[in-house]
């Protein structure tokens, strides 16, 4: 069951990161009426740092559980 929920919440995680890389490319950042009603909005800070940061978050914690891993291995 635990490799389950592991495998489970690392394709949440690459979900999170492919949605935090393709954010600033889904957006007009020059247009603030294209992410004005968006969750974050209306500014493009508080837009990209709703949709892009769970990504960042994730990237770290896989990162951070893939070290431990390895370090947890070559004992």
């Amino acid at each position: 069951m635990r490799k389950v929920v592991g495998v489970l919440g690392f394709i949440l995680g690459a979900y999170l990161i492919v949605r935090a890389i393709a954010e600033p490319f889904v957006i007009d950042m020059s247009d603030p009426a294209t992410y004005r009603n968006d969750w974050g909005g209306p500014s493009l800070a508080g837009v990209v740092a709703v949709h892009s940061g769970p990504g960042l978050i994730a990237a770290a914690l896989m990162i951070w559980a893939l070290m431990r891993r390895r370090s947890r291995l070559s004992r």
